[in-house]
C-alpha cells in the first residue's frame, strides 16, 4: 500500500541515508532511491518481503522490530521510517525510542481509527467497523494497538518524544495525500508524524 508515499518523499533530503522498518516489498524505499537519491536500506519480517526488495536492489534483512535495533549504532540515518506499522507492534514505545537512538529524523504515519467513519459505524451498528482503516473482520486483524492522532499526540507528550513536524491527511481519488488541517481527529484517515532524534533526551529510559 502507498498511503503517504508523497509525504514521505518530500519529507526526505535529496541523498540522505534512509531506514524503512517494515518496508514490505521495497516500493517506497525504491521510489526514495529514484526521487531522492536516498541510500536505502530496509527491515522485514516476512521471507517474501525481504525477497522482492533484493529483486529490486535494495538492501534489506529479515528481522522483528520489536525486538530492537541493536544492529544499528546511534545515529546510524537521516531518517528511519514506520509507515502503517506503528499499529502492530508490540512495544511501540520502545520501537520508537529505538527509531530517535538510530536517527536524526523518525517518520511515523498510522491509520487514525478516531476518523469519523469509524466512530460511526461503531455507533449505529454496534460492532466493530470494517472499512479502508480496519479492513479485517476483528478476530484476524493485525492491529494490536488502535490509536487516533490524539492518543499518539498524548503518547509523545507522555513520553517526551520531540514531534518536529505533523500532518494529517486523507488520500483523494488519485492517491495523492490530501492535507486535514482542521478537526483533523475526526476528518483524516491517517496520522503523519516526523519525530526529532536529535533533541530525544530519554534514550536511557527506554
Amino acid at each position: 500500500m502507498n498511503i503517504g508515499y508523497d509525504l514521505i518523499i518530500d519529507e526526505i533530503t535529496t541523498g540522505s541515508k534512509v531506514l524503512d522498518l517494515g518496508c514490505g516489498n521495497g516500493e517506497l524505499l525504491h521510489l526514495l532511491q529514484e526521487k531522492k537519491r536516498a541510500i536505502p536500506y530496509g527491515v522485514e519480517i516476512s521471507e517474501e518481503g525481504v525477497f522482492q526488495c533484493v529483486e529490486k536492489g535494495l538492501y534489506c534483512y529479515q528481522g522483528d522490530i520489536d525486538e530492537g535495533l541493536a544492529d544499528y549504532k546511534n545515529n546510524s540515518f537521516d531518517y528511519v521510517i514506520l509507515n502503517q506499522t506503528l499499529q502492530i507492534t508490540k512495544r511501540p514505545a520502545y520501537v520508537l525510542c529505538e527509531m530517535m537512538r538510530i536517527s536524526k529524523n523518525a517518520i511515523v504515519s498510522f491509520p487514525n481509527f478516531g476518523h469519523l467513519k469509524t466512530r460511526l459505524q461503531l455507533m449505529v451498528k454496534g460492532t466493530m467497523p470494517k472499512n479502508v482503516l480496519l479492513p479485517y473482520e476483528w478476530y484476524e486483524t493485525p492491529n494490536i494497538h488502535l490509536l487516533t492522532i490524539r492518543d499518539f499526540q498524548d503518547f509523545c507528550d507522555k513520553n517526551k518524544f520531540p514531534v518536529k513536524r505533523e500532518y494529517h491527511f486523507s488520500p483523494s481519488i488519485n492517491g495523492e495525500s490530501r492535507r486535514v488541517r482542521f478537526c483533523y481527529n475526526m476528518l483524516a484517515q491517517y496520522g503523519f508524524f516526523v519525530l526529532n532524534g536529535e533533541h530525544f533526551s530519554g534514550l536511557n529510559e527506554c
